[in-house]
């Protein structure tokens, strides 16, 4: 499972929407390696005023990439962290999580080309 889902958000889930920020809850909730990684590199590039923050340092095991991988594969997700942060989530390998000001731009452009995944690729993770 991707997300540990509260009954009280299931039940108003299957009456209807569900607003944002419970949503963002229950992924903090239910990643929180995922949660503390981004939520990090928004203060990071917050404090710095960089266009974006990245993070080059692989997971501590494998539980914890399971949740990046879930968090940011999930278009659902992406986008509601995307909002509650302000930012664009941007992502390579198994953990080079990136968070980018709206206005990056050509950072952004230039993070997602094939030419930066190839790049960024190492022996080390092949297997991540």
């Amino acid at each position: 499972m991707s997300l540990t889902v509260p009954n009280d958000l299931l039940d108003r889930a299957r009456a209807g929407d569900v607003d944002d920020a419970a949503f963002v809850a229950c992924v903090r909730d239910s990643l929180p390696y995922a949660w503390s990684v981004i939520s990090e590199l928004v203060e990071q590039r917050d404090k710095t005023g960089a266009e974006f923050a990245d993070n080059q340092v692989p997971p501590p095991d494998e539980q914890a990439r399971g949740e990046l991988l879930r968090c940011l594969a999930s278009d659902a997700m992406r986008g509601a962290l995307e909002r509650h942060f302000g930012v664009r989530l941007a992502f390579q390998n198994c953990h080079r999580v990136a968070v980018f000001a709206p206005s990056a731009g050509e950072a952004l452009r230039e993070f997602v080309t094939p030419r930066a995944q190839i790049l960024n690729q190492k022996p080390e993770l092949v297997d991540c």
